[in-house]
């Protein structure tokens, strides 16, 4: 069965980084789309980035463009998303995604908190 766990998340001062991790089992990680998703506290789940199966396409929300970097190995079926000068605004629940056969899979979520 797919299963998608994220790790990774934690407390960052404003311009701060973490690096967050997706690793994945029970399907063809290396022929998926992946996704990062988001949700702020009191806020719908809004998409961060996106990654094609073979990393040739890199796509990112216009709020985290410049300082975020989502990458693969598929050979590991992982997928990190780099995040460096973190904001307020950054803070929430971070997703891993992967729609197979019409059905979208989540992660349990990792929390990212950025506070002085």
């Amino acid at each position: 069965q797919v299963h998608l766990v994220e790790s990774g998340g934690g407390l960052a001062q404003p311009g701060g980084s973490l690096r967050l991790s997706c690793t994945t089992s029970g399907f063809d990680f290396g022929l998926h789309t992946m996704r990062w998703y988001r949700q702020p506290p009191g806020k719908e789940r809004e998409l961060v980035a996106t990654i094609s199966a073979a990393a040739s396409r890199k796509t990112y929300a216009d709020s985290v463009k410049g300082r975020f970097t989502i990458s693969r190995i598929n050979a590991r079926s992982t997928m990190w998303l780099q995040m460096d000068s973190l904001q307020p605004e950054d803070t929430a629940v971070y997703f891993c995604n992967v729609q197979r056969s019409n059905i979208d899979y989540w992660g349990q979520g990792t929390q990212v908190t950025v506070s002085s």
